[in-house]
């Protein structure tokens, strides 16, 4: 346990996890001293439960976990890492992505997620794995992918990141992984940044810019059923 584990946060947690008939006691064993709610930093070592009487049992309270669609599956194992920083992800062998997300190059947006986007490849060639504020940053066209120069890295704006001159990983580009991402959409999110950023006229956030209900569920439908077809 960590030295900000409490007495009282322990406690806590043990009413969760233990159904018993009757009140308990829980001890750091070899000792007498029996725990209090007090903010008292918790000590390590293994503790004893003891019930008053009756007995007591943990809980068969199921845990809600998210469901992790197929293709996302399959582009966290493609890439495994920022692919525009490079940060490998050192606890993916857990399934643990608590700062990497899965950005989509071409939105679910209005007039755009139902031209052929099912025909341009791999279902899987439109997502790239990024750290979350490296995603935000590109959601928000601050930089780009331009697949037509080495797939450097042009950064709009202010480069804190120092992204620019960068070159995308090739661990997601690999032309003979049919999962590899597609240059149709980085040429896309390409364009649009050029015309955010030097006409001024650009797309709006697509991150944030949500389609219609009918296409909003379109776009969860095949998300969902990967590369099944959708009834029109």
């Amino acid at each position: 346990m960590q030295c900000s584990v409490t007495e009282k946060n322990f406690l806590f947690v043990l009413e969760i996890l233990i159904i018993a008939d009757c009140p308990y006691t829980v001890s750091l064993r070899g000792t007498c001293t029996v725990l209090a709610t007090t903010d008292e930093p918790l000590q390590p070592g293994h503790y004893d439960i003891k019930p008053n009487s009756g007995g007591e049992f943990i809980t068969d309270e199921p845990c809600i976990t998210r469901v992790l669609s197929t293709f996302r599956k399959e582009v966290r194992e493609r890439d495994g890492r920022c692919v525009i920083t490079g940060v490998i992800n050192p606890d993916a062998d857990v399934g643990r992505w608590r700062i990497f997300e899965t950005a989509h190059i071409f939105p679910f947006r209005q007039g755009l997620f139902s031209v052929d986007y099912r025909q341009r490849g791999s279902i899987y060639g439109d997502q790239l794995i990024m750290r979350s504020h490296i995603h935000q940053l590109f959601d928000g066209f601050d930089f780009s992918i331009n697949p037509d120069d080495n797939y450097k890295i042009p950064n709009f704006d202010a480069d804190l990141e120092r992204l620019d001159g960068r070159e995308l990983d090739p661990i997601c580009r690999d032309p003979n992984d049919e999962r590899s991402v597609r240059d149709e959409f980085l040429r896309w999110h390409f364009r649009q940044a050029i015309l955010t950023n030097m006409r001024g006229a650009g797309e709006p956030v697509f991150e944030f810019d949500f389609p219609p209900v009918d296409q909003r569920m379109e776009a969860e439908l095949f998300s969902r059923l990967n590369d099944a077809s959708l009834a029109q």
